[in-house]
């Protein structure tokens, strides 16, 4: 079976937000065209979801532009974009009586990838 090719991808590794926040906010753009999906993720109320997401998504087009100078930026549509967990940061919290809690500091990793669709 062949893989399914893709125009251009891009991928943010361990970032400082927790993998299931961030999944809320690419649902959002799951499928749109890029023009359409910066002005969701521009107005989105979870902030830092919303700028590691923006961020990726601009640096996909870039490597869309580079990769193919004449792709018409306004064609392409977020085919395909998932996060996966990364490496959680462990801390210590005191607790009473000589106790410790543990604080994980989750991270997580975004990749999106890029088609072209003719038309709306």
């Amino acid at each position: 079976m062949d893989a399914p090719t893709y125009l251009a991808h891009a991928s943010t590794r361990h970032t400082r937000v927790s993998a299931q926040k961030c999944r809320l906010v690419a649902d959002l753009v799951r499928e749109r065209f890029v023009g359409e999906a910066l002005t969701i993720l521009h107005f989105n109320a979870k902030k830092k979801a919303s700028q590691i997401v923006e961020k990726t998504l601009r640096s996909a087009i870039a490597n869309a532009q580079q990769k193919q100078p004449e792709v018409d930026v306004d064609t392409l549509v977020v085919a395909k974009i998932h996060v996966d967990e990364g490496p959680s940061w462990k801390r210590i919290r005191p607790a009473p009586m000589g106790r410790a809690f543990r604080i994980l500091k989750r991270t997580s990793h975004v990749h999106i990838y890029l088609d072209e669709k003719k038309g709306r």
